[in-house]
């Protein structure tokens, strides 16, 4: 993936260049890691990263994965996610 992962979680998030809600995305997911200890956003351009696009079926973007402390995909939603659903699903990972 070539970023570091989360001390404790990481919110990766697949973006293309022209997605307005990408733009918001990016905002709540970096304001929520900020937030949280341990958590790290990692943002990536889709069209850069086919492969990696195809082998976790991201089919729109945005797509946010949550990852584990050992980078395992644990949740995922494709749009634009709200703040507090972001801090709950991540208080289902970081326990």
């Amino acid at each position: 993936m070539g970023a570091e992962l989360g001390e404790k979680a990481t919110l990766l998030q697949f973006s293309s260049a022209f997605c307005a809600p990408c733009r918001a995305t990016r905002r709540v997911l970096g304001e929520v890691s900020r937030m949280v200890d341990g958590v790290a956003h990692v943002e990536l351009d889709a069209e850069a990263h086919l492969d990696l696009v195809r082998r976790l079926n991201v089919v729109r973007t945005p797509t946010v994965l949550v990852l584990d402390a050992a980078g395992r995909v644990v949740r995922r939603a494709a749009g634009a996610p709200r703040k507090p659903d972001v801090i709950a699903a991540l208080g289902e990972v970081i326990t």
